[in-house]
């Protein structure tokens, strides 16, 4: 029968156990399988909440009975009837509700439905054009559902838990002004203002910082976030951050409040993780791991061997020792049994990484072999395994280069050796925070000092004179969290004294002029007994993916964008109209 009156359900369709039986229900859902078995027809409800079997059968209501078969896949339907046990033998151990089934007695066709493109229920995963083309319907299939369900009670954890810790919220503007030292801004043009341009935020640094001048002492915010950058699995042009601010704080209370949100976002997801989270240095992250987001999750620690191969005869590496270079060494657990095929692969890897090759020798019960070994006597090689902590059936492997080209080409080796043998345990979450970061790194394309982090990171104070004589040596009062290889959160305290604020910017190559254009409203805020104050933004997106063992943020998001930023669903970014352009004196061709 046709729907002509209100339907109010009273049971979800993952509701219903044998406790149960014998209640009248209304229950409200999609189609999914129709099982015709002559006289009873069967058929699988569904909503978020689960699915239900339902049961329509001529001898209850023949008129139910006939409108099953019209019923086709992803129909919406409301049906009222009876909870019974299933017959002995018919119980559905893989369903929460398969020890019931529903006997309709009334049932309405609430929307009919064209042929999905993809089948929902299958296990099979569509190609990822049509799920974003038809977000909504793979919504439907369940994981990506559960996924945005789960995000929700963790945002709703986070805002709890920081409103205990004495956070506010405050919403801060999406239409700000463009500044410097960041990723490429999306631009807003403003048509009543001709020829001037809004920038949206990509974060809300500046006006948290002046939050904190306000007094406001803490502030949180999960907030959208832009950058005009190219994306990849872990980026989309908008993102969610779970952004805050602390005034009278250091990073020990930093740190503290930030676990116990991460600890209480784990234990919704039914994951329990320990606290206190390590700490090391950046220089120690960078020389052990190769990366400032390092996955401690195994071994394969990175070792300076430049001592020992100094002392051999092996000429190709001690003339890239005597001009500056470092040589360095992994040890692979198990890697004298690699063929020299496999051998060849790494060196290949290696020279995609930017080295210019790998040296190797086995660690075998009969002792060293490679053709290089004969560069070595054996006390030299004794002395690199026991630096590089290599044990028989080990595989050494050595990059000659530069520091920064040595340390990330094993950085990368030691990812790609370790998923390869298997020493990743996906069910483990290994934290670390990273520490004391350097403040500046130099940009020799553009020939001046860039802000590691951003421009209002404090200096470690006792630092603060090498702005005069060394500043790539100061170090930042900066912080990161990574997880599993992966950073989820950086921060950092921020500079709360004019002066020193001044000395970052000259430090930047800013003169005074280009500082007071561009951050002229923060600089006259720091000269109004602004407190000391600091804060952490954690990838909201990221954090989820990891969360729920996706491979891609795209699977924790509602609606994202392609990797070319690119709405198959809505079809944006798209032309508009000629005379929205010529109300905000744009041409509709600038090429």
């Amino acid at each position: 029968m046709s729907h002509s009156e209100s339907i109010r359900r009273t049971r979800n369709c993952g509701e219903l156990r044998a406790g149960h039986v014998g209640e009248t229900v209304t229950l409200v859902g999609w189609a999914r399988k129709r099982r015709d078995h002559g006289g009873l027809v069967f058929v699988d409800l569904w909503d978020r909440h689960g699915i239900t079997q339902i049961v329509l059968n001529p001898e209850i209501d023949a008129s139910a009975h006939e409108l099953a078969h019209s019923v086709r896949a992803e129909f919406v339907l409301g049906v009222k009837g009876a909870v019974r046990a299933r017959p002995e033998g018919t119980a559905n151990a893989k369903m929460s509700t398969g020890d019931v089934e529903v006997y309709v007695d009334k049932a309405w066709i609430l929307n009919t439905s064209k042929t999905p493109p993809f089948v929902i229920e299958a296990d099979e995963t569509p190609n990822e054009s049509v799920r974003l083309k038809y977000r909504y319907l793979d919504m439907r299939r369940g994981p990506l559902l559960n996924n945005l369900i789960l995000r929700g009670k963790i945002t709703t954890a986070v805002r709890v838990y920081l409103e205990t810790q004495g956070f506010t919220e405050v919403e801060t503007p999406m239409l700000t002004r463009s500044t410097p030292e960041g990723a490429r801004d999306f631009l807003v043009p403003s048509r009543l203002t001709p020829g001037a341009w809004f920038a949206l935020p990509q974060s809300p640094q500046l006006f948290k910082q002046l939050l904190m001048v306000a007094g406001l002492d803490r502030y949180y915010q999960i907030t959208k976030c832009f950058r005009d950058e190219d994306l990849r699995a872990d980026r989309q042009p908008e993102f969610t951050q779970i952004d805050m601010e602390m005034s009278f704080i250091d990073e020990a209370m930093v740190r503290e409040i930030c676990e116990g949100m991460i600890a209480r976002i784990f234990e919704l997801a039914g994951k329990k993780i320990q606290t206190p989270f390590p700490i090391m240095t950046y220089a120690d992250a960078m020389e052990k791991y190769g990366s400032d987001k390092p996955d401690i999750r195994f071994g394969l620690k990175i070792s300076d061997v430049s001592g020992p191969v100094d002392k051999s005869e092996f000429k190709a590496l001690k003339e890239t020792l005597d001009s500056g270079g470092t040589v360095r060494a992994v040890a692979v657990t198990g890697g004298a049994a690699f063929s020299r095929k496999e051998i060849d692969d790494l060196i290949e890897e290696a020279k995609t990484h930017g080295a210019k090759g790998l040296a190797w020798i086995k660690v075998t019960a009969e002792g060293y072999q490679s053709s290089i070994t004969k560069f070595f006597s054996k006390e030299i090689l004794d002395e690199i395994s026991a630096i590089a902590e290599a044990k028989v059936g080990d595989l050494l492997i050595f990059v000659a280069d530069s520091k920064k080209v040595a340390l990330d080409c094993l950085g990368r080796l030691r990812l790609s050796l370790a998923r390869k043998l298997g020493m990743i345990d996906d069910s483990k979450f290994a934290f670390t925070w990273v520490a004391e970061f350097p403040l500046l790194d130099y940009d020799a394309e553009e020939k001046r000092y860039v802000a590691m982090h951003h421009p209002f990171t404090a200096p470690v104070a006792e630092d603060v004179p090498l702005f005069d004589t060394d500043p790539l040596k100061i170090r930042a009062r900066a912080y990161d969290l990574a997880l599993n290889g992966v950073e989820i959160g950086g921060g950092s305290i921020r500079i709360h004294d004019r002066s020193v604020q001044n000395r970052m910017f000259a430090a930047l190559g800013m003169s005074d002029e280009e500082a007071r254009g561009k951050f002229g409203f923060l600089l006259d805020a720091l000269e109004f007994g602004a407190p000391p104050h600091g804060g952490i933004a954690f990838g909201l997106d990221r954090l989820m993916t990891i969360i729920s063992g996706c491979e891609s943020i795209r699977d924790v998001i509602a609606f994202p964008k392609t990797q070319k930023g690119f709405c198959p669903l809505t079809e944006a970014p798209a032309e508009v109209d000629q005379k929205q352009l010529r109300e905000l004196g744009l041409k509709k061709d600038l090429r």
